[in-house]
């Protein structure tokens, strides 16, 4: 069974796995503004604001029951497995979890569409008028399947994961904003902001399909029911419940936050989910997917005995990520009005501040992506949760201050999340120092000090290209997201020269790349 894994693992090299992963996280960010888009210029803030809030419940269902479990807690032990040759246990193993997931999310579903009116009434958003919660009851209810439908794609997503598969993961969430976007355009008319979650079902359900194929040539035999004596699955529960409740945690803060927005006024939470999507989409593009593409590599060369070269590896992708996360960060600051005439196609100051508060937030959630799974690959799952209890509870008390009518009002909210994410993550580098002395060694320290003296280069070339192309009232449409793909170009490229300049390693593979692009010899 090692050599079925490292066979299937050679397909996909580690920097491949991860091109593909952001690839179709920016297609998927594309689609995700688009389907926002839509939302706000097919409907009014009122209706739009409901449709968000209708995803928290379901949200926080889905997230503390089953992605907590498979990203951190199924897939060690699954690799563990596959790297010591029992392939059948692997597939016993994925079984259990899967019948026990789906067996669990279906009831919490059937809970949620029960009661969707008392608990988006009393706990989600007390601050909606009677028809904002008519309508926030009426999309909840229809979502609430999502749980149970992405339990089960989960599940077969991390065991294709297992075995350095990813192209199915990657490519079955764009035909689920994909289906969004097509119950908008073809039911708008007649459903209302109802016809967006008519979308989000069958754009699940789809995505099951999709993920469905990604099991054909693995040999997967399913088994129903759950064999609570299997070592591999009493394992795997052993580490759920901390990261279930780290990620509940993460949830529950969300769900603070729409009920703060929710009483400050009928569009507030419209335009927060609007500046959320904005600062979710560089963290997704940059953190998960790079994350994502090295977890499985961190898991194996801990079940290998390597914690050398787990180390190693760590602090190449960790250089990288904050290489590529800082100049995006800067960009998204500096170019924030754009971001949000863009995802809003009209003017709204609002959503440009949050988003502007949010930029700090970007940058220490990406690095958070990766340095949590430093402790995940060690099964270590308690430390993060530990972490997260104390970030959550210092974010709502923040949140609660700092959004009150007489300090930022909405603004305040994403302040708070800025802060938290500062000490979240210097709380985990100050913990993995203390653990491991050697970890962070002076070249990696230098280098650092390189990559942040050539982002100071950044932050000057995003300033002057805002500058030299202000944005104008009349600009919509193309003449947005040219302006703004000028800014970022300008500044990517900058911060590519003066990183080559500096002789960081990041930065030569891009080069060379390029190279190999403008200088390929042309037959005759």
């Amino acid at each position: 069974m090692g050599k079925f894994l490292n066979r299937t693992n050679s397909r996909l090299t580690l920097s491949s796995a991860a091109f593909l992963l952001a690839g179709s996280a920016f297609v998927g960010t594309l689609l995700g503004i688009v389907r926002t888009s839509l939302i706000n210029s097919n409907f009014n803030g009122f209706s739009a604001s409901a449709y968000f809030a209708a995803f928290k419940i379901p949200d926080l269902i889905f997230f503390t029951l089953a992605t907590g479990a498979l990203g951190v807690a199924f897939m060690p032990v699954l690799t563990d497995k596959l790297v010591k040759g029992g392939r059948k246990s692997a597939w016993e193993l994925t079984s259990n979890i899967l019948n026990l997931l789906a067996m669990v999310t279906l009831a919490f579903s059937i809970i949620s569409i029960i009661f969707a009116r008392p608990l988006l009434e009393h706990i989600v958003a007390p601050g909606f008028t009677p028809e904002q919660l008519d309508l926030a009851v009426s999309v909840m209810r229809i979502v609430s399947i999502n749980p149970f439908l992405f339990a089960i794609s989960t599940v077969l997503t991390s065991a294709q994961q297992s075995v350095g598969r990813f192209f199915f993961f990657a490519i079955a969430p764009l035909f689920y904003n994909t289906m969004i976007i097509m119950g908008i355009v073809f039911f708008g008319n007649t459903l209302g902001i109802v016809s967006a979650a008519v979308g989000v079902a069958i754009g699940a359900m789809l995505q099951l399909i999709v993920v469905g194929f990604g099991m054909i040539g693995m040999n997967f035999r399913y088994r129903w029911g759950v064999n609570f004596k299997d070592a591999g699955f009493r394992q795997v529960m052993t580490t759920l419940p901390a990261r279930s409740v780290d990620q509940g945690i993460d949830y529950i803060n969300s769900i603070v936050e729409t009920r703060f927005a929710s009483g400050i006024s009928r569009i507030a939470v419209a335009n927060y989910e609007n500046a959320l999507q904005l600062h979710n989409a560089p963290i997704m593009l940059i953190g998960i997917a790079i994350s994502t593409a090295a977890f499985p590599r961190f898991t194996e060369r801990i079940s290998q005995g390597r914690p050398d070269l787990f180390r190693k590896e760590f602090l190449q992708v960790l250089r990288a990520m904050i290489w590529i996360a800082l100049p995006v960060v800067i960009i998204s600051y500096f170019a924030r009005e754009y971001f949000a005439r863009l995802i809003f196609k009209s003017e709204n100051l609002e959503i440009a501040l949050i988003f502007g508060s949010l930029a700090i937030s970007i940058f220490f959630r990406t690095l958070y992506t990766i340095i949590s799974r430093f402790y995940y690959a060690q099964k270590d799952t308690k430390t993060p949760l530990f972490v997260s209890i104390f970030s959550i509870g210092l974010n709502v008390y923040l949140a609660y201050v700092l959004s009150r009518p007489g300090a930022y009002g909405i603004i305040g909210l994403a302040i708070a999340q800025s802060i938290v994410a500062v000490v979240e993550v210097a709380i985990l580098l100050t913990i993995m120092m203390i653990r491991d002395h050697k970890l962070f060694n002076s070249r990696f320290i230098s280098a650092i000090g390189q990559i942040l003296s050539a982002s100071g280069f950044t932050v000057l070339v995003s300033y002057l290209a805002v500058k030299i192309m202000p944005l104008r009232t009349g600009d919509v449409g193309i003449a947005i997201f040219a302006k703004l793909a000028i800014i970022a170009i300008i500044s990517l490229i900058a911060h590519l020269i003066i990183s080559s300049i500096f002789k960081l390693e990041e930065s030569a593979p891009v080069v060379q790349r390029i190279r190999k692009i403008i200088l390929r010899p042309v037959k005759i």
